[in-house]
């Protein structure tokens, strides 16, 4: 038998042993996971003894991560915009740079019809609809397993949002005053650079972009204008380094009120633009 400070202990020291940068905050994370508990608790009861079937629950977590299986698969969700989300392998996980974008979205989408394209576990378009006043809310995605996770999300956010099964815009019908898309964008080439628990554990097709990194932001806006109302907008979340590249493929497509915004790292992170009155 073990107390719950000795098995957090253990953890830390068995997770930095194993090359994991955040030991100390997944150690806990997986604690207040498998035994429900908070500092309080644990402040309080520490020195007592855990229930053995829960502590050997938790040495199994604590080794799936030390094998550098994701946080977050290992626990099945992530925060996002504030909202909790479901999360497996067959989504990648939300990030807090991509907060950037619904942020950029919420000044403009009051009242508007909104569709997401590549919509993976629903984050991006669940979180506008739950945070503002969505006429009409969509998300789409080729993966029929990640939109499974994103309609549960919805129902879990108590959010009206459609999905469609679609390959882009194959299955897409009418017109929407933003389309928004964090599409692929990693260069194939650049895949087994990756940190393990992206290269090992996220979905490859929602990473690999080809060789440029840019095969889907031109598949995207060479079909967008169809789908766009005049002067609506398209919202991209984009790599540190395809700024210049996705401006110059929409300015290319006679988009107008081109903008690129950087994170708080001060690097690319979204560009969005207008289509023409025209």
């Amino acid at each position: 038998m073990s107390t719950y400070k000795e098995l957090l202990q253990t953890a830390r020291e068995f997770l930095k042993k194993n090359g994991i940068a955040d030991a100390d905050i997944d150690a806990w994370y997986l604690l207040a996971h498998v035994f429900g508990i908070n500092r309080a608790d644990f402040f309080m009861y520490g020195n007592e003894e855990a229930l053995e079937d829960k502590a050997l629950l938790y040495r199994e977590l604590i080794e799936r991560r030390a094998s550098r299986q994701p946080l977050q698969y290992i626990t099945g969700k992530q925060e996002f915009m504030g909202l909790e989300f479901e999360v497996d392998e067959n989504v990648l996980i939300p990030r807090q740079d991509t907060e950037l974008l619904v942020e950029e979205v919420l000044k403009v989408c009051d009242g508007k019809t909104v569709m997401d394209v590549c919509t993976g576990s629903g984050c991006i378009i669940i979180s506008l609809a739950k945070l503002a006043n969505i006429k009409n809310a969509v998300g789409t995605d080729i993966s029929e397993r990640a939109l499974e996770i994103a309609g549960r999300n919805s129902k879990r956010h108590n959010v009206d949002v459609k999905f469609i099964q679609s390959d882009l815009f194959e299955k897409v019908v009418g017109n929407y005053d933003i389309i928004i898309s964090n599409p692929p964008y990693i260069k194939s080439e650049e895949l087994m650079s990756l940190m393990p628990e992206v290269r090992d554990y996220e979905p490859m097709r929602a990473l690999d972009a080809g060789p440029s990194g840019l095969i889907f932001y031109e598949k995207i806006i060479n079909d967008i204008e169809r789908f766009l109302t005049p002067r609506g907008y398209v919202f991209f979340e984009i790599g540190y380094d395809q700024g210049e590249s996705v401006s110059c493929m929409l300015d290319k497509a006679r988009f107008i009120d081109i903008n690129v915004k950087k994170d708080l790292s001060g690097l690319d992170r979204v560009v969005y633009a207008r289509k023409s009155a025209r």
